[in-house]
This record gives C-alpha cells, sequence and structure tokens, in this order.
C-alpha cells in the first residue's frame, strides 16, 4: 500500500493537486514494473497480423472468456460497435438493450449512426437487470412495419446501477432467450472482472456470443479493451476495427500493459470491493444516501458508491458543489449524476484503503465547517 503520509493537500505554484482520485477507476497511472513491461514488449505490426504480444493478450482473454478468439481494441466503445456491427449484418437491424447500459447512454449513439442499428430500450432495475419476460416480449415478430431483432445487449457490471455485478445464471437465462429466438447476445463487460472477483465466479461460466472485456479501468493499464468470441464473429470485427480506425500497429507495448495487469491487478480487485464497502458505510453512517447499489445486499457491491447528500446538511441537492469543496480537499469524487443531487465514487487500485480513509476524514471535515 501507499504510505498514510502521502494523503495531505499539496499545493504546487499553480494548482491544488489530489491527494486521491475516485472520480472513476480510468484514473490509474501505470506503475514502474508495468512501464518495463510495455518498453521491453515484443511488437509487430498489429493490422498484418504480425504483433506477437497483441496475439498472446487476445488468446489469453478469449481462453479466460471461454471463447474461441479475441480482438485487441483501443477502447471499449470500439470493442461494442465492432460487436455489434458483427452480429447485426444489415442496416435496421435491431438490437434490445437497458435504458442504463453504456453503449445507450454513453457512446454517442454510434450503434445508430456507424452500424445503423436500431436500439428497443427496456427498464433496467436496481438489480441491474432488464427482466427477462420484457426481453422476451421486445423480440419483434416478422413485420414489415418493424425492425428486425438481431441482438441483446446486457452490462456487467451494471454501471449507472452501482456497479451491480449480474450472476451468471442470468447470463445463462438471456442467452437462452436469445437462442430460442435466433438472436445473438453481447455482453459489454468493461467491469466482467469485477463481477467475477464479486461472485467467485469464472469467466467463462458468464454465457455470451461476446463479451467486450476492458483493460483501462479496475485493471489500470492505459488504454484498450479485449473482444472475444467465435472465430467467424472476430474476423468480421478485425474488419470493422480498420474501417473505424481501430487498427494499430506495434500495439505490443499496450497489450503487454495488458498482460501485466491481468497478471499483477486483477487479484486486487478484491481489494477495491472492500474499500468501496467501507466508503459505503461510513458514507451512510454520516447521514448520506446510499442510492446504489443496495448495501442490504452485499453481493450487490463492487467497486463503485453512488450516494445523495444528507438531506439535513448545506449541501443538500448540491451535488456539483459537494463535489468542488471536496476537491479543495485534495479528493476527487464524481458530482452531478442522475438528477443533479447524486455524486459517484469509485475505489480503484491507486486509492488503497488509506486513501479511501483520508478520502472518509475530510468529507466530515466539510461537513462540519
Amino acid at each position: 500500500g501507499v504510505p498514510p503520509q502521502k494523503y495531505s493537500m499539496r499545493r504546487s505554484s499553480t494548482l491544488l493537486k489530489a491527494a486521491v482520485d475516485l472520480r472513476s477507476d480510468t484514473i490509474t497511472r501505470p506503475c514502474a514494473a508495468m512501464r518495463r513491461a510495455m518498453a521491453e514488449a515484443r511488437v509487430g505490426d498489429d493490422v498484418f497480423g504480425e504483433d506477437p504480444t497483441v496475439r498472446l493478450l487476445e488468446a489469453t482473454v478469449a481462453e479466460m472468456a471461454g471463447k474461441a478468439a479475441g480482438l485487441f481494441v483501443p477502447s471499449g466503445t470500439m470493442s461494442n460497435l465492432c460487436a455489434i456491427m458483427g452480429h447485426c449484418d444489415a442496416r435496421g437491424a435491431e438490437m434490445i438493450l437497458g435504458d442504463k447500459a453504456h453503449i445507450h447512454v454513453y457512446e454517442q449513439g454510434g450503434s445508430a449512426t456507424i452500424a445503423g442499428v436500431h436500439s428497443r430500450v427496456l427498464r433496467v432495475h436496481d438489480n441491474g437487470q432488464m427482466d427477462l419476460r420484457d426481453i422476451e416480449a421486445a423480440v419483434r415478430g416478422d413485420d414489415v412495419h418493424h425492425p428486425r431483432t438481431k441482438l441483446i445487449c446486457i452490462e456487467n457490471t451494471q454501471n449507472l446501477a452501482g456497479g451491480v455485478p449480474l450472476p451468471a445464471e442470468y447470463h445463462e437465462r438471456a442467452f437462452a432467450i436469445a437462442r430460442k429466438n435466433g438472436l445473438r447476445m453481447h455482453v459489454d463487460g468493461a467491469r466482467l472482472w469485477n463481477a467475477a472477483v464479486a461472485l467467485k465466479t469464472p469467466l467463462d461460466r458468464f454465457r455470451a456470443d461476446s463479451i467486450s472485456l476492458c483493460l483501462s479501468k479496475g485493471l489500470g493499464a492505459p488504454a484498450g479493451s479485449v473482444l472475444v468470441g467465435g472465430e467467424e464473429l472476430i474476423a468480421e470485427a478485425r474488419r470493422h476495427r480498420k474501417a473505424i480506425g481501430g487498427g494499430m500497429r506495434q500495439a505490443g507495448v499496450l497489450a503487454a500493459a495488458g498482460l501485466f495487469a491481468i497478471e499483477t491487478n486483477l487479484p486486487k480487485l478484491a481489494d477495491d470491493h472492500q474499500n468501496a464497502l467501507l466508503l459505503a458505510k461510513e458514507l451512510s453512517g454520516m447521514g448520506f444516501t446510499i442510492t446504489a447499489p443496495d448495501l442490504s445486499m452485499p453481493a450487490s457491491l463492487t467497486n463503485i458508491v453512488y450516494f445523495r447528500m444528507p438531506p439535513d446538511s448545506k449541501y443538500n441537492a448540491k451535488a456539483a458543489q459537494f463535489s468542488q469543496d471536496l476537491a479543495s480537499r485534495g479528493v476527487l469524487i464524481g458530482g452531478g449524476y442522475g438528477d443533479g443531487s447524486v455524486c459517484r465514487a469509485v475505489c480503484n487500485i491507486d486509492a488503497p484503503k488509506e486513501a479511501v480513509e483520508f478520502a472518509l476524514e475530510q468529507v466530515k471535515d466539510l461537513l462540519a465547517a
């Protein structure tokens, strides 16, 4: 861990440097050992299929997820888009997904504007799941007035539900609906690593035709995701990756970071989950309302906590102001989620237990000021 003395406010000549950054798990920086692995990586031209480190990363993640092949891409957004384009082979196809899905909310509508795929959006409940009966009812019949349903997309963990993990049994049942109706199923598994750790379930138990797995969130690599699936799908996705500008050349320097992250940082995700539990319990004790996840369900918590201001505090309904004032004390969180009154904190490998304890001290002092 990092010594507690690091967690004090440090001023430079121009700005206040944050001691603790809980805005996301994407803000982590490569450690010295990861940088060495990147510098020493064997490389080649990946567009020609000649980068050995990229090939190793793709094969490693595919094997972990129980899939035949993998594709390294610069981002999770591109990974999801390549999967959608691979599964929906004609413009005007339709996919079923949740109203809180990252694909729907945070990916600029690329599935529509680039892939020409229509979205049929269903409610995501507090447990992070779309109702399976709603999914089956949303499958279109053969009618010239309607788009053709081709794909079901789920997200695991479900970010906007508080990082709640979806159990493998849910995957299995959703997958059965897809097969029954001649559809494919894609999983935005940017944080599926967290779900696997929280639920003590191997990656290959999470059933799907394709899964996008992010390396630059909880695992702490600087960039990249791996899309895994069948050989035919991945071959199509590789073509789509090139068309939308994702073909990289000597990408082994990034792939090496991903391999290091899987080997070294994946086992540390459980620590992030414990730190998030500590954070949620202490905030709740100070009068904050934990809006997601549901703390009465221990298995629902991974590394993300959404919370609302104490109703009797000066910050009631002023989440953005709270986050700004907390930043002046050296702690960064996200403010203004939902209706504007909700904050988000995401535990990560650059914020060990001592950092979370420092953040809680600053919250307590800020409320008392």
